[in-house]
């Protein structure tokens, strides 16, 4: 008999075991939900992710994660002003929501706490798979959150945010939304906190209804002390177009795990992406994308800034299923590396098992164009602001894709800040 032995836990892994014994009596959940948090311990027991699982292998998660901060109580957050101006706002604060909440026609919005507690969300709370250690993790310690029901046909006159606000130690936040058929709008959600250590999870729900349109935000400035391990899940319908936007401007490790999957036909996709990574850094955006259904199309645009000793990665997948004909997809990456010491890593990959289908994928990594630098210093611009605006341009040009005068100039406020910090 060939017997293997477990190996040791690490101290990251056993203070999330223990912080789960302590706190299971004051999460909410019926006994569905209390199930599924159990089956996601066990998940956790077994051992934080490796290099050795292929999904995980440029962020070795089990390495990366050397502390677990533990929860505090005491601890307050405050809102924000949001990032576009007039938006509804919806904070969760240090992981709990609010109770007095702004009210939007066509919207209805529930506490995830009550959700949990009448056990009416725990399908959703199944693990997408053997490697999902980020739903894993919020499955087992989300206490709140929002649920956010648009209503079909309904038109948004102002934008939601949705703000996960952290001042250290835990918070595990779960983001619901459904956008019914018909309807239109835009949704900011917003990652950020204080300068204390701190371990964040955040998974977020999306279905979009039928021939509706959805732009979705999320906007990631975690201090430099800060793990933020994050999941956006959708499903989107026939003739129904998401456009997501990822800007990760923070954190000390980072994961954004983009899940989509098409359901009805006409579904368009597109994800545009823009990773600022300096210091010390290790982001990771993972995407899965499944084309399920025929006449669906998907594009993916991500843009890489790395400084400093900065860790940047980028996996996209798009699985074409059989019965997915007549799809059109595409996939880009493109990096600047503006430091010797800085890294990425990128892997796009094209799994298709359809025989009718338009599909492709391309990388690239670069450092300033010289020849560019040297048209700009000959006009008078001195070297460092004329680096500054070539990198600015290769980083604006995707976030000028967006059909909206106020998330353009919004966005481009924060790139401007975080150049005058780290340019």
């Amino acid at each position: 008999m060939n017997m293997h032995a477990q190996p040791q836990r690490t101290l990251a892994e056993t203070a999330l075991i223990d912080a789960f014994g302590e706190r299971l009596s004051q999460l909410p959940g019926d006994g569905a939900v209390m199930l599924k948090r159990d089956d996601a311990m066990e998940a956790i027991k077994h051992g934080l992710p490796t290099r050795r699982v292929e999904s995980w292998h440029y962020t070795d998660l089990r390495r990366l994660l050397t502390n677990v901060p533990a929860f505090e109580a005491g601890a307050v957050a405050k809102a924000l002003a949001p990032v576009l101006e007039g938006s509804a706002v919806l904070p969760v604060l240090n992981g709990v929501s609010q109770s007095k909440l702004p009210e939007v026609e066509g919207v209805t919005v529930q506490r995830l706490s009550e959700k949990l507690t009448d056990g009416s969300v725990a399908p959703g709370l199944d693990l997408y798979g053997d490697d999902d250690a980020i739903g894993a993790l919020n499955t087992a310690f989300v206490a709140d959150g929002y649920f956010v029901d648009i209503a079909d046909g309904a038109e948004l006159e102002k934008p939601i945010e949705l703000q996960n606000l952290q001042a250290g130690g835990q918070s595990h936040v779960r983001l619901l939304a459904r956008v019914g058929a018909g309807a239109k709008a835009i949704v900011v959600e917003r990652q950020t906190g204080d300068g204390n250590e701190a371990l964040v999870s955040s998974v977020s729900q999306l279905v979009v209804g039928e021939g509706a349109e959805v732009t979705w935000l999320i906007v990631q400035e975690q201090p430099d002390t800060a793990t933020h391990l994050a999941q956006f899940k959708a499903h989107i319908g026939k003739d129904a177009k998401l456009t997501l936007f990822v800007m990760n401007a923070g954190g000390k490790l980072v994961r954004q795990e983009v899940v989509v999957r098409t359901t009805g036909e006409g579904a368009d996709f597109k994800l545009r992406g823009i990773n600022l990574l300096a210091g010390d850094t290790h982001t990771d955006t993972t995407m899965v994308l499944d084309h399920a259904v025929p006449h669906t199309t998907s594009t993916e645009v991500i843009r890489n800034v790395v400084t400093g000793k900065a860790r940047g990665v980028f996996q996209g997948r798009i699985n074409v299923h059989q019965y997915a004909q007549k799809t059109n997809a595409k996939m880009a990456c493109n990096t600047l590396l503006l430091s010797d010491d800085g890294e990425f890593s990128t892997k796009p990959e094209l799994e298709i098992f359809a025989d009718d289908v338009v599909c492709g994928h391309g990388a690239t990594v670069t450092e300033i164009d010289h020849d560019h630098l040297f048209y700009l210093m000959a006009r008078g611009i001195d070297e460092k602001a004329a680096r500054g605006l070539l990198v600015k341009a290769f980083v604006a040009e995707v976030i000028e894709e967006l059909d909206d005068e106020a998330l353009v100039e919004a966005l481009e406020a924060r790139l401007d800040g975080w150049f005058s910090t780290h340019g």
